[in-house]
């Protein structure tokens, strides 16, 4: 499909007012004189992460359907300053939430608009992948424990029993699982590296196609995979842009970089801080260092620890979801050799011991940002001795403690009061699994969307980025729309397209010369239009044109209650009534009636299917072999009319044991108890005990273990746990096997030759 667009995107102008830029695109006719008319428009409004770092929430909205992806908070801002501007967007409005990831900044305000807002009151859901649930439900009750544990808690936006409530209502998806939401709205995740579970979701709302990447990583470390470029070319993406134009070392000098530093700290007896998070960059910088102190025996007695017991209850998560990682990790698992069972990397439980350690030592520790928690603590008692030092590892967001201290200031301050002199190294060696500029321009020009939507970036970062794939494109002879919109400030991409028709079935078998007409039915759903013969309807949308009812008039001779007796001998069980004419009438197994039609004429009538059909066959052979049937001689001799439940009935309780103590047995349990002695031999029935208990069940005996069947039901209770499993599975084959048959199946029902009925009547 063909589409031609113009966009407008409102801005702020020096007076405050927010007036709307037009632009005419090129590759076809827009405005008042073209020749396509306007799709209803695509827009983009970003409660987070618009022009900054943090708080990711992007709202899409498109012919009447809301998605929002991501729902994070600030973590340079307190309380409710931490949230998105949440309060822009009426929440029982939205159909889906998609969460990338579990990092705070994408999914922490989750359980706050969960629970807190009135998308309560609405039929939304929310999708995350398996790895993400798992690690967003420890995550996010460790924030709510930290925070209790503050003094202020004025900033406390939600507790356990939210994020517990936010868990369970969440649904966990696979990677290339393709999920319908509703009429037109659907989504499929891929894998964007970055973290264990981290996915960037490709959305299509009435067949416009929005890819939304989250953070994302292209370059495959030691235990992910990098992103992946969808199959499908979407028409917008919306894209981090976290390092702008930044260039990143390549991992092999970035790894080396970091070791190298790491060791040259603890050799010149220092104490080397990493502040991380729990999940991703710090499991990476574990193997990393697992594998460097291996290598390097000299460094063997300098303990290396990580002081989070997040981090290892989250080490469960990651033994769960090896099959998510690349290929290394899960070969090296296919040999039963876990790296994630690390040798000389080693959970520090009780931070409290680090008093008392005066060598030097490695600590990783959270919380990443090092604004409070034990990092925190760690830098604040480490920063006076320069023999020390600190290296960030990941991004480092505007306005916390990591951010401040690249500027190297001379003094910190202290969460306690006052300032500490900062003596200790300083260093940034970014593993947080962004993309650099190579990476994200190379990206963007292999995943083809014509419009780029930049978000979760710093202004100038992005307004940079944007400049310099503007001028990439342009060396090219290429065209890009390009936007960059801030908080609050709703983009609109209008789309002119022509309108498209998929050719089906029969009618694709040959393909048609231009200009020749092509006629069969237009099916339209979920806004996309299929045209195809009318033969072919049911095999590609379920939907029936016409129903066959057929009539069939068989002669009988005999009384009506031996053709009922004929019928239930094969079907088990047989309905009487009276049909829309007032006529006697027997239905079989819901599927086929049989009437009454005089004392010499039946008729036998159903809704054709071939479920039904198939009944109504049987029936129509029972009824024509009805008078050369000897059990038919036999009934008729008898003057007394017979019913097949009678008879069975009378066989039951003519049954009689030798002993005459022992009451009545049913048939089914006669039969259970035959199918019971051709497996066990032993078997005793149900004695004439005064105790109620034993007057029900049916022991079997199999050397010294006695298993007992309760013939109500039908439970079998015995110490011997091999010989229950066996007895259960004969009692279950033996109820399977004298089931009736109008148990066993149930025709298509009778209302199409009832109402027919009904009609002539």
């Amino acid at each position: 499909m063909r589409r031609q667009h113009h966009h407008h995107h409102r801005r702020n102008d020096p007076t405050g007012r927010s007036s709307p830029v037009q632009i005419i695109s090129t590759g076809g006719q827009d405005g008042p004189n073209g020749s396509s008319s306007s799709s209803p428009p695509l827009t983009i409004t970003m409660l987070g992460a618009g022009q900054e770092v943090g708080r990711s929430c992007c709202v899409l909205e498109h012919r009447g359907k809301k998605i929002v992806c991501d729902a994070g908070l600030h973590p340079a801002h307190p309380g409710m300053g931490s949230l998105p501007f949440i309060d822009e967007l009426d929440w029982s409005t939205v159909d889906a939430i998609l969460i990338t990831h579990f990092h705070v900044d994408h999914a922490a305000a989750l359980p706050y608009i969960m629970e807190k807002t009135n998308f309560r009151d609405g039929h939304g859901k929310v999708y995350m992948t398996h790895a993400t649930k798992a690690i967003y439900g420890l995550t996010m009750m460790d924030t709510v424990r930290i925070n209790d544990q503050q003094e202020d808690q004025s900033g406390r936006l939600y507790d356990e029993a939210d994020v517990q409530a936010s868990w369970e209502s969440t649904i966990a998806v696979d990677y290339h699982q393709d999920i319908v939401i509703s009429g037109g709205l659907r989504f499929t995740p891929h894998h964007a590296g970055h973290v264990l579970g981290a996915a960037m979701f490709l959305i299509e709302i009435a067949g416009l196609k929005v890819l939304y990447t989250g953070d994302y990583s292209r370059e495959e470390d030691r235990h992910l995979v990098i992103a992946e470029v969808p199959p499908v070319k979407p028409d917008v993406m919306i894209c981090e842009s976290t390092f702008g134009v930044h260039t990143l070392p390549d991992r092999k000098d970035k790894e080396e970089q970091f070791t190298t530093l790491v060791g040259n700290i603890v050799r010149r007896g220092g104490k080397c801080l990493m502040p991380i998070p729990s999940f991703g960059n710090g499991q990476e910088l574990a193997l990393l260092l697992d594998e460097y102190w291996s290598n390097h025996p000299e460094l063997q007695n300098i303990p290396v620890y990580f002081a989070s017991g997040l981090f290892q209850r989250g080490m469960r998560v990651y033994k769960t979801y090896v099959h998510t990682m690349n290929a290394n990790i899960r070969a090296r698992f296919a040999r039963r050799d876990n790296p994630f069972d690390f040798k000389y990397v080693k959970w520090l439980k009780d931070p409290r011991r680090l008093d008392d350690h005066r060598g030097p030592c490695v600590v990783m520790a959270s919380t990443q940002f090092m604004s409070f928690g034990l990092s925190r603590g760690l830098l604040e008692e480490w920063a006076p001795d320069p023999k020390n030092g600190v290296i960030v590892t990941g991004y480092s967001i505007e306005g916390t403690m990591a951010r401040t201290l690249l500027g190297e200031p001379e003094t910190i301050e202290s969460l306690k009061g006052g300032t500490i002199p900062r003596r200790l190294t300083v260093k940034e060696i970014s593993f947080g699994a962004h993309v650099d500029y190579a990476q994200n321009s190379k990206f963007i020009q292999e995943v083809g969307a014509q419009h780029v939507v930049l978000v979760h970036g710093e202004a100038s970062q992005m307004g940079r980025l944007r400049a310099a794939l503007r001028d990439t494109y342009a060396t090219r002879g290429q065209e890009i729309n390009i936007h960059t919109p801030r908080n609050c400030e709703p983009l609109t991409l209008t789309f002119q397209a022509e309108r498209m028709v998929k050719a089906i079935g029969s009618l694709a078998e040959t393909r048609p010369e231009h200009g020749m007409p092509v006629k069969g039915l237009l099916i339209s759903k979920d806004f996309s239009y299929t045209l195809l013969d009318p033969k072919d309807l049911y095999d590609f949308t379920g939907l029936s044109t016409s129903t066959i009812v057929q009539k069939q008039s068989i002669p009988i001779s005999v009384d009506w209650s031996v053709v009922r007796w004929h019928l239930e001998g094969m079907y088990g069980e047989v309905e009487e009534g009276m049909d829309p004419f007032g006529r006697q009438s027997l239905t079989i197994m819901n599927a086929v009636t049989l009437a009454s039609v005089s004392s010499t004429v039946a008729e036998l009538s159903w809704s054709s299917s071939s479920g039904n059909d198939m009944i109504a066959d049987s029936a129509l052979a029972i009824l024509l072999g009805i008078d050369s049937s000897p059990a038919t001689v036999k009934l008729t001799s008898n003057p007394h009319p017979h019913a097949h439940h009678s008879h069975a009935h009378s066989h039951a309780n003519g049954h009689s044991h030798s002993d005459g103590d022992k009451p009545y047995l049913t048939s089914e349990s006669e039969h259970l108890l035959l199918f019971l002695k051709s497996h066990f031999g032993n078997v005793t029935v149900p004695s004439g005990s005064d105790d109620e208990d034993d007057l029900w069940v049916m022991d079997v005996k199999v050397d010294n273990s006695t298993a007992r069947v309760d013939l109500i039901s039908m439970r079998v209770e015995s110490d011997n746990t091999d010989l229950k499993r066996r007895v259960e599975s004969v009692v279950e084959m033996a109820l399977t096997t004298i089931k009736p048959l109008s148990l066993a199946f149930i025709g298509q029902g009778l209302d199409h030759v009832h109402s027919i009925g009904q009609t002539v009547a």
